[in-house]
């Protein structure tokens, strides 16, 4: 099963991913003779605290995604009462040097994180169900495998 084990930054557990258009939208842009735009790596923070995966919308803007429709998120600052945000479909790849994740379409939720928290996605639940996460505080280290 591939692996990463790192650095437990002072962020937290942090990789990079690979975000792009999902796979019907590159084929439906190729189909019609325009540009699939270039994925871009961003750093993202794996919360277990989000349910799904967020993307901040400067990422997404530079893929020329329109939103697809709407989704309410909880958050502690929002009580009981949802906020709703934008929702997409990209494409994304977890980064492994010898194997990598692939996610071909992913809902993902629109956040502001790059300003607050100092990174441009937090990988949620949803992709980590397919994932083993083990968090060793103790060491300073936490893999994640799939």
């Amino acid at each position: 099963m591939p692996h990463l084990t790192l650095q437990i930054a002072p962020g937290g557990p942090i990789i990079d991913l690979l975000v792009a258009v999902s796979r019907a939208r590159s084929q439906a842009l190729q189909a019609g003779g325009q540009p699939v735009p270039n994925p871009v790596q961003i750093r993202a923070l794996v919360d277990t605290g989000a349910s799904c995966t967020c993307i901040d919308p400067s990422v997404l803007k530079s893929l020329g995604l329109t939103p697809t429709g709407t989704a309410p998120i909880h958050t502690p600052s929002t009580g009981q009462k949802p906020h709703y945000a934008n929702q997409y479909d990209v494409s994304l790849v977890l980064l492994h040097p010898k194997l990598s994740l692939t996610f071909h379409t992913a809902a993902v939720v629109e956040a502001h994180l790059a300003a607050v928290q100092g990174v441009q996605g937090l990988v949620g639940r949803d992709l980590l169900s397919n994932c083993l996460l083990v968090y060793d505080g103790q060491s300073g280290r936490f893999t994640l495998a799939f």
